[in-house]
């Protein structure tokens, strides 16, 4: 079992606020953007903590035992009714509609996708020159949107941004407040990949963490922060 940490931004946490979600946390993606990073280095049984900055220091958000990980389509589908823009599995067709027209996007690539390999099309528009793309033979899947029903969800379900690919899920995530760990404590605080890489987080010319030491990665933690971030629970 470890522990990793990822960074939800001050925005991110506002928006949570905003729309009343207290939790329980039930699922963290993963992607190619910053706002968003891969989490491939997440195993079932690990833990992962969202943190935000909070008076200059770390605020842990929530915890959450990964029970599953998985394409992100298959849980945006199963669990939220869309696909919110998760990234599209081979051998799979996702319809939708807006007031331009009727959208599908599928994927001609093989193995799990990247954004540039998600094709939309844009088809029965009526426009004079609507962009047509021959859907694959290989589709095995097809969604409509309009024919399937959202599910009553909370909002840290649905991902932050486009392109979602993996989704690290499980049932016994914590409740969604920030536990701030005094300045002190966070500054001691170790992560890397393995003992030998492992390093505080940066601090700004203040002495305090900055947007820029946090973002972009998911950070694995050293057993002694891992066990700070446990003690917070």
């Amino acid at each position: 079992m470890h522990g990793f940490m990822v960074y939800w931004s001050k925005e991110y946490v506002q928006k949570v606020e905003k729309n009343r979600d207290k939790g329980p946390l039930k699922v963290v993606y993963g992607s190619h953007h910053t706002i968003m990073p891969y989490i491939r280095s997440v195993k079932v049984g690990d833990i992962i903590y969202p943190v935000t900055l909070k008076n200059g220091t770390l605020a842990v958000m929530a915890r959450l035992p990964v029970e599953k990980i998985e394409c992100a389509f298959e849980y945006t589908i199963r669990e939220l009714g869309r696909a919110y823009s998760a990234l599209i599995p081979k051998g799979t067709a996702y319809y939708w509609r807006e007031p331009r027209g009727e959208f599908v996007a599928f994927c001609r690539d093989s193995g799990f996708v990247t954004g540039k390999n998600t094709y939309i099309s844009l088809r029965y528009s009526g426009m004079e020159n609507p962009k047509e793309d021959n859907i694959p033979d290989d589709i095995t899947r097809e969604y409509r949107e309009w024919e399937m029903e959202e599910p009553p969800h909370l909002f840290t379900q649905e991902p932050k941004t486009c392109c979602a690919e993996q989704a690290a899920s499980g049932e016994h995530g914590s409740e969604i407040y920030p536990r701030e760990i005094p300045l002190e404590t966070a500054k001691t605080l170790l992560f890397g990949n393995t003992k030998a890489s492992l390093k505080p987080l940066k601090l700004d010319k203040n002495g305090r963490f900055s947007t820029m030491s946090l973002s972009g990665s998911v950070r694995k933690m050293s057993d002694e922060t891992f066990s700070v971030f446990e003690k917070l629970f």
